[in-house]
């Protein structure tokens, strides 16, 4: 099944990649890698899920937005190589959880984004990561992820 077609039977339409806020580009490709810059959960009308882990938002609220800062990286991933048949496997993973002093979850707030990247890509989605606590993130949201993949 093509990476398009799984997107569509997990009810997934992809974005318009969202333009920098700020004095960076989105994706970098050098060789077969992109490295694609953090992604917030942003819908149509802008940055969704604020609080942060701990105290505003629950782990499920948490994931949520992982999964949407996931979708965020598959759009700019396109928007990049233009086709998601080019994609290789997902390297790695870098999440940013929200989060108050003393929350200790964060990996499992990240699944969010991990386990919809294996759901996407199957065993080509398994990656690295790191998922670690920050005491805010852009616009307030709970969760920013940024990515690295590889293409053919």
């Amino acid at each position: 099944m093509s990476i398009e077609a799984r997107l569509q039977e997990l009810g997934v339409t992809l974005p318009t990649p969202v333009k920098p806020v700020a004095n960076y580009v989105p994706t970098v490709q050098t060789g077969n890698l992109v490295f694609i810059s953090g992604q917030i959960p942003a819908g149509p009308n802008g940055p969704e899920f604020i609080g942060k882990l701990g105290a505003d938002c629950d782990i499920e609220t948490g994931r949520a937005a992982a999964r949407l800062c996931a979708i965020n990286l598959i759009a700019q991933l396109k928007g990049a190589v233009g086709d998601l048949e080019k994609v290789v496997r997902v390297v790695k993973l870098t999440g940013f959880v929200n989060s108050t002093g003393d929350f200790t979850d964060h990996p499992k707030v990240v699944n969010g984004a991990s386990d919809f990247f294996v759901e996407v890509f199957g065993d080509k989605g398994r990656h690295s990561r790191s998922a670690m606590g920050v005491a805010g993130l852009p616009f307030g949201v709970a969760v920013e992820v940024e990515g690295i993949f590889e293409v053919a």
